[in-house]
């Protein structure tokens, strides 16, 4: 069989040459239809912002005849007034000065008075010799953008509303788990202070002081383990318990063996739930005049009694237990006499657990020791003072809520002469 002559293979009759022919002109009637129909809009213009060429996507987005607006309107002539007065004062001279300006926000005027907010990248064209000859005008419909942002702005105020009114419910139940007032205790001066480390969470920490029978009173401070709502569930159950078993039997260690029975029945399961506690029995001593006090502690921080000539000591209560954690726990008792001029203070682990520098160091019990014997002597009132400055100055390294809980025996005058 004779083989195709060449004029057979490129002819036009379907091969290659065709093809080619074919192939040419539907890429040049793609691209002028690539600039007319573009997802975005496209305009050039003069020098002095006459527009000399726009597509049909722009047009569509305006309303507008081409006629209406080559060589007779300019390009700031589409803009609103705001846009018109940021386009003359900041895109035009920055545009020269740079040649090109990109991703500016602006808003669009179309015929029917409609606004359309666009996003605008400017280049100017130049010849060989590096004069400028056109300004060269890519737009894009930011409708979607501006709607996002307006939901997204839309959404985030209302995360703010919300997150405020989380924060309000954290501090208005953080509220009840404190008492509204200490007792007025005949001979007492007593001060208090509740840190909290975050207003997005409840604490649970906790103190009271409240009058029992005739001349006795019971205080107690506590840290419940964890934060939250199931914290502050276990802060108001070891409060009203403690003031509870107090009122049926005042012994300092039979109260606090009643809150562990509670707490260990009631959080027993898969979810336990326990605290460290310190509870006291504060009686008048008539004989020696101050008051004599009863501490039974369950694994909490020791108190700090600081004496009226100076001197200041830790308080302890060795080998005290959870609260909580075991169906029979051990409970450390001590006895103290408070006499006129001595201060005792009682705090939370989130005093001695702040972190004082990056490396993750702590304020720790020895430093509140020497703390505290800088203080001594020194009142109620002014070492809730100076705790409350220490945690100011502590600051973000305070990550945990921190009680303090401070009484004191003022001296009588003749006793302030002596």
């Amino acid at each position: 069989m004779a083989r195709a002559s060449n004029h057979d293979e490129c002819g036009t009759d379907g091969g290659p040459v065709d093809e080619q022919a074919q192939f040419s002109a539907l890429l040049e009637d793609s691209a002028e239809d690539l600039y007319e129909h573009a997802p975005c809009g496209y305009l050039s213009t003069l020098l002095d912002g006459r527009i000399a060429k726009i597509n049909t996507t722009l047009l569509n987005w305006l309303g507008y005849q081409r006629d209406d607006l080559l060589g007779r309107r300019h390009f700031s002539d589409l803009l609103t007034v705001g846009g018109r007065l940021y386009h003359e004062t900041h895109f035009a001279p920055l545009l020269r000065m740079q040649g090109e300006v990109s991703g500016v926000a602006l808003e669009l005027k179309a015929a029917d008075g409609s606004r359309l907010p666009v996003l605008v990248t400017s280049t100017v064209k130049t010849a060989d010799d590096g004069q400028p000859l056109l300004i060269r005008t890519t737009l894009f419909d930011a409708r979607d953008r501006r709607a996002y942002e307006t939901e997204l702005l839309r959404a985030r105020k209302e995360a703010e509303q919300e997150r405020e009114r989380l924060q309000k419910l954290a501090t208005t139940l953080q509220q009840t788990l404190l008492p509204p007032a200490l007792a007025n205790v005949p001979g007492l001066e007593v001060s208090a202070h509740y840190h909290i480390a975050s207003v997005d969470q409840v604490g649970g920490d906790f103190y009271d002081l409240f009058p029992l029978a005739a001349g006795t009173w019971g205080l107690f401070m506590g840290d419940v383990c964890g934060k939250g709502a199931a914290a502050a569930a276990v802060t108001s159950l070891a409060r009203y318990t403690l003031r509870a078993a107090a009122v049926y039997d005042p012994d300092p260690a039979v109260v606090l063996d009643n809150l562990n029975t509670v707490l260990n029945h009631e959080y027993n399961g898969t979810d336990p739930r326990f605290c460290t506690v310190v509870f006291g029995l504060l009686t008048p001593d008539h004989e020696r005049g101050g008051f004599r006090i009863t501490l039974a502690g369950g694994g909490h921080p020791p108190a700090l009694l600081m004496r009226a000539d100076g001197t200041a000591d830790i308080l302890p209560t060795p080998g005290g237990q959870l609260i909580g954690a075991l169906a029979d726990v051990h409970i450390a008792t001590t006895a103290v006499h408070l006499a006129p001029g001595d201060t005792l203070l009682l705090h939370t682990d989130g005093l001695t657990e702040a972190h004082t520098d990056a490396a993750g160091g702590r304020y720790g019990d020895d430093t509140l020791l020497g703390f505290a014997r800088q203080l001594a002597p020194t009142t109620a009132s002014d070492s809730i003072d100076a705790v409350r400055d220490l945690l100011d100055t502590l600051g973000t390294g305070v990550d945990d809520d921190a009680a303090v809980l401070a009484i004191h025996v003022p001296r009588t005058p003749s006793e302030e002469q002596q």
